[in-house]
């Protein structure tokens, strides 16, 4: 995904004080995402981004790039996968991969809270990835998150590149990790 477009990074909140989060919900934020130049779509369930609490649906397909990067301290994230699978990495201050979490819906391990100020990306190996992520607000894109210096920006002409060599790492250090793609044989 490298090519920057007026497509929406997110869906608009669902209306109303309770929404049900299922199958339903689920399929907009699919859809949207394999329409999506970046391969991936928000679906927010706060209503605004000033609010205290920031909820929302992540949905990802592979071979979408989210840039290596680091909210501040005291402002962690926690992501729960409800359906697929994905690929989840920190790294050392210098962009070195620390850990590998392969976390699946279903699977032993199926979430991961992160502190603020680890360097961190995350990539769909299933289609149609869908993490539920909570972090604090109020959203503040200037100062949500700090992009990794020594990793190529998003609709880089390196960026592909780049999410292939960490896929490569990935499985040639942890052998439960499988990094086809599906449509690979």
């Amino acid at each position: 995904m490298t090519e920057k477009t007026d497509y929406p990074m997110a869906l608009p909140p669902p209306d109303g004080p309770l929404t049900a989060i299922g199958e339903e919900l689920l399929a907009g934020g699919k859809a949207a995402s394999r329409k999506s130049p970046r391969g991936r779509i928000i679906q927010p369930l706060h209503k605004q981004g000033g609010d205290l609490l920031q909820r929302m649906l992540n949905t990802l397909q592979p071979g979408s790039y989210i840039r290596p990067h680091r909210h501040a301290p005291g402002r962690g994230e926690s992501i729960v996968v409800l359906s697929g699978t994905l690929l989840y990495l920190t790294f050392t201050e210098e962009g070195a991969v620390d850990v590998v979490l392969r976390l699946k819906a279903g699977a032993p391990e199926f979430g991961v809270d992160t502190e603020g100020g680890i360097w961190h990306c995350f990539m769909a190996l299933e289609p149609d990835t869908v993490l539920f992520e909570v972090k604090p607000g109020p959203y503040d894109a200037k100062a949500d998150k700090e992009f990794a210096p020594w990793a190529p920006e998003e609709y880089s002409p390196e960026s592909a590149a780049y999410l292939g060599e960490l896929l490569d790492y990935a499985a040639k250090h942890h052998t439960c990790i499988s990094m086809k793609w599906p449509d690979e044989p």
